[in-house]
């Protein structure tokens, strides 16, 4: 049941480009009040590979950004600095993002005024735009950060086909706890460090060594089908362990390229990953579900479709370890 189950779920994930998994990076727009009328932009366009995500910022009607400064290229993103006048100041007006609506990402939207007064908004594809309203409490820079951990999990194609993958090799009950706590206790590890500035590991390569975890995994799946053993069978949460720290840092990369404030860090970082256990744990759930309604249910699929999650895996995980070595050696976008 659980091999037929992923079978329909890898139907859609098959479907889906390879650079859908990071097109979740979020975008991030700082607007900094320094006078009356008068702010500094700071704008994150995201980027997959060498191209930038067709995203602009759209300003009142009456405000005009001034001395755009030089494009500058850094992980996962494009930043670009100006300043923006607007006569009358921002409060009450509205600012959004074109073409937002296209993509599957987020936008940060973070107002700094001259008073020290902060405002946050989360811009998504179906509310590309907000309204300044000239403060925001905590609380809602809270939920921004915490949908942000959601979203990225759930439309992080590679990080839910890993999942999908331990969740094929493991069939007991308590080894799947231990196995889905070590991948998370492993990830939240390195999204620390990496978000706290300990430690980075480059994009390019990352990306390269992720989609490496889930090309390993397809053949231990045809194993477990075989009634064969490997370490990974016997030990997945050992597997799920060290991968998971992969996979850390790529949750990292999406937090770390919005660049946030200092001061913002540690309530950005604890509610981001709350997000990310929160996204991890709603997947499990609903395969675990849906394997038992199936179960209840007695219903017997064709034996090639119950082949198909295993060697899906291992095509995907393929596919995306050749396009991204082919990235990271220049050869590729």
């Amino acid at each position: 049941m659980k091999r037929t189950l992923a079978a329909v779920l890898l139907a859609g994930v098959g479907a889906a480009r390879s650079a859908a998994a990071h097109e979740t990076r979020p975008g991030y727009l700082e607007i900094s009040e320094k006078a009356p009328n008068r702010y500094e932009v700071l704008w994150k366009q995201p980027a997959v590979g060498q191209m930038r995500l067709k995203l602009d910022p759209v300003f009142p009607e009456n405000c005009r950004v001034n001395a755009p400064g030089i494009v500058e290229r850094v992980p996962g993103a494009f930043v670009t600095r100006g300043i923006l006048t607007c006569p009358g100041g921002l409060k009450g007006r509205e600012i959004s993002v074109a073409g937002l609506d296209a993509t599957i990402t987020d936008v940060l939207l973070r107002v700094h005024y001259a008073n020290g007064a902060e405002e946050t908004h989360l811009l998504r594809p179906d509310a590309p735009s907000a309204r300044i309203a000239g403060t925001s409490g905590r609380g809602e820079r809270a939920w921004a950060y915490l949908r942000l951990g959601v979203q990225h999990i759930l439309l992080g194609v590679d990080h839910l086909l890993f999942v999908l993958g331990l969740l094929l090799i493991v069939q007991d009950r308590w080894m799947l706890f231990k196995t889905i706590s070590a991948f998370t206790v492993a990830h939240s590890l390195t999204l620390a460090i990496a978000t706290l500035g300990y430690a980075r590991a480059p994009v390019p390569p990352l990306n390269a060594a992720i989609a490496l975890s889930i090309l390993f995994l397809g053949p231990e799946i045809v194993r477990t089908w075989r009634g064969q053993t490997s370490f990974t069978i016997r030990h997945p949460w050992v597997v799920a362990f060290a991968f998971g720290l992969l996979h850390g840092f790529g949750f990292a990369s999406g937090l770390a390229a919005m660049g946030l404030p200092k001061g913002e860090i540690p309530l950005a970082l604890l509610l981001f990953n709350v997000g990310v256990e929160i996204g991890q744990i709603a997947f499990v759930v609903l395969i675990l579900l849906l394997e038992g309604a199936f179960r209840a249910l007695e219903i017997r699929w064709p034996r090639w479709v119950r082949a198909i999650p295993g060697y899906a895996v291992g095509s995907l995980g393929a596919f995306w370890t050749i396009q991204r070595m082919a990235v990271l050696f220049g050869g590729g976008r």
